[in-house]
C-alpha cells in the first residue's frame, strides 16, 4: 500500500511525501522511527492492475545498492575533507548516471538547500535510503561525524549486498534448473508426444498404460495449455503478494526458518543481518532501544522482527540485551553468549561485528552445502521426468518389435 503523509521533523519544518507499507499502523510506525510527529496520513487509491504490473516490472527505475554506496562513499569523503554538504551533494550528482537516482539526489540537495535537515531530505525518499540509512545520517547530523557514519555505512551496504548475493545466488541455481525442467517437459508433452500419437495410432491395438496414460496428459495440456500457464502465473502473483501482506509474512516467515536445508541458512542469514546492522548502529552512537526498533523493521523476516521487537520491550524493562534475545528461541545459544560478553565487558558493538563476521563465513559454507546438494537432486528429477515420457513412448515400439520377432 501506498500512503501520503505530512509530518513535522524535530526541528519543526512540515515534510510531505508518499511510502510503502503493509498497513496505515506500519506506516505511522515507519515516520516515527524517524523521529516524526505524524500530522496526516492517508491511503493512496491507486488502480490494482497498474500497481500489480508496475510491482513485477523488471524495467521500473530505481537505486541499486551499488549506487547509494558510491553515493556515502563519496560523500563521506568530501565531508571529511571540508567540502560544505550542499556543494558535495551537488559535485555527487553531476556525476551519478543513473537518471533516476541522479533526479532524487537533486531533491535532496533543493530540500538541504531549502533548511531541510540532511536525514529529513534522505527520509523523504524510502525506496532508496530505508529507516537504518535515515537514523544513522540522523545520529551523524546531530553528533557532528557525518562523515565516519556515512563510511560506516558505505562498508554495511556493501556487507549487506555481498550476504543478499550469496543467498540469492544459492536459490537461483536450483529455481533455473526448476524452470528449464518444466519448460522442456511442456514442450515434449505439447509438441513431440502428439507426434508419436499419429505413428500410435496406426498400430490399430491397444497402447501399454503408461504410454495412454502420457498421450491423455499431452492431450489435456495440449487443450488447456493456455489456461495453465495463466493459472500458474496468477498463482505465482497471487501467492508473492500475500507473502508480502502482513498476515501473509506472520504465517509463512516462521515456518521458513524451520525447513529442513534451507531453514538453518535463512537462520544464519538473519542472525549475520541482526547482528552487523545492530552493530553499526551501536557503534554509531544511537540508543539501545532505537536501533532495536530499526533492527527490527530492517530485518525482513517476522519471525526476527517480533522476536527483537519483544527483547526490546524487555529492555525497556529494564532487562539486559542478552537475556531476551536468549527467550526469543531465533538466534543460536552462541550469538546470546557472545552479546553478553559484549554487554558485560562495555564492548558490544565490536563483539555483534564479530559475530556478524563469523555469520557472514557460515552463510558462505551453508550456501555451498545447500547447492552441493541440491545440484544431484535437480539433476535426478529432471532425469527421472524426461526418461518417463521417453520410456513411456519407446514401450509401444518394444512390444511391436517383441511381437515382430516372435512371429518371425
Amino acid at each position: 500500500m501506498t500512503f501520503s503523509y505530512k509530518v513535522r521533523t524535530v526541528k519543526g519544518g512540515v515534510l510531505q511525501g508518499t511510502l510503502e507499507a503493509n498497513d496505515q499502523r506500519a506506516a505511522v510506525d515507519k515516520l516515527r522511527a524517524q523521529q516524526y510527529i505524524v500530522l496526516e496520513i492517508t491511503e493512496q487509491q491507486k488502480n490494482a492492475l497498474m500497481d500489480m504490473l508496475n510491482s513485477i516490472n523488471p524495467m521500473k527505475p530505481h537505486a541499486n545498492a551499488k549506487d547509494i554506496v558510491i553515493f556515502s562513499r563519496q560523500l563521506a569523503v568530501m565531508i571529511n575533507a571540508g567540502v560544505p554538504i550542499v556543494q558535495a551533494i551537488a559535485i555527487i550528482g553531476d556525476q551519478i548516471e543513473n537518471p533516476y537516482f541522479k533526479e532524487i539526489i537533486g531533491k535532496i540537495r533543493e530540500d538541504i538547500e531549502g533548511g531541510t535537515s540532511i536525514a529529513d531530505a534522505l527520509g523523504k525518499h524510502p525506496d532508496c535510503f530505508d529507516t537504518l540509512y535515515v537514523n544513522m545520517a540522523r545520529a551523524g547530523e546531530l553528533g557532528g561525524i557525518l562523515d565516519v557514519i556515512l563510511e560506516r555505512l558505505s562498508t554495511y551496504l556493501e556487507a549487506a549486498q555481498d550476504l543478499r548475493s550469496k543467498v540469492k545466488g544459492a536459490l537461483m541455481y536450483p529455481i533455473v534448473v526448476v524452470v528449464i525442467s518444466f519448460g522442456v517437459t511442456m514442450f515434449l508433452m505439447v509438441f513431440v508426444i502428439p507426434a508419436f500419437k499419429e505413428v500410435f495410432s496406426s498400430f490399430g491395438s491397444n497402447l501399454p498404460l503408461p504410454t495412454q496414460i502420457m498421450i491423455n496428459a499431452s492431450d489435456f495440456l495440449k487443450a488447456n495449455v493456455l489456461f495453465i500457464v495463466g493459472g500458474i502465473i496468477i498463482l505465482f502473483v497471487g501467492f508473492s503478494k500475500f507473502a508480502k501482506s502482513e498476515a501473509g509474512r506472520k504465517f509463512l516467515d516462521p515456518r521458513m526458518l524451520k525447513l529442513p536445508v534451507l531453514g538453518p541458512l535463512l537462520i544464519k542469514t538473519a542472525t549475520a543481518k541482526f547482528t552487523r546492522t545492530f552493530g553499526t548502529l551501536v557503534k554509531s552512537g544511537v540508543p539501545i532501544l532505537s536501533a532495536m526498533e530499526t533492527v527490527a523493521k530492517t530485518s525482513g523476516n517476522w519471525a526476527v522482527e517480533d522476536a527483537v521487537m519483544t527483547a526490546r520491550e524487555a529492555i525497556r524493562e529494564g532487562e539486559k540485551i542478552a537475556e531476551p534475545l536468549a527467550k526469543s528461541g531465533i538466534f543460536p545459544p552462541m550469538v546470546n553468549q557472545m552479546v553478553k560478553v559484549g554487554e558485560e565487558t562495555g564492548n558490544l558493538d565490536t563483539m555483534l561485528t564479530k559475530i556478524a563476521d563469523f555469520y557472514d563465513s557460515e552463510v558462505d559454507t551453508a550456501v555451498k552445502a545447500m547447492t552441493s546438494l541440491i545440484e544431484p537432486l535437480v539433476i535426478v528429477f529432471l532425469g527421472i521426468v524426461v526418461g518417463a515420457i521417453v520410456i513411456a513412448m519407446y514401450l509401444p515400439i518394444f512390444e511391436m518389435g517383441s511381437l515382430v520377432s516372435e512371429g518371425g
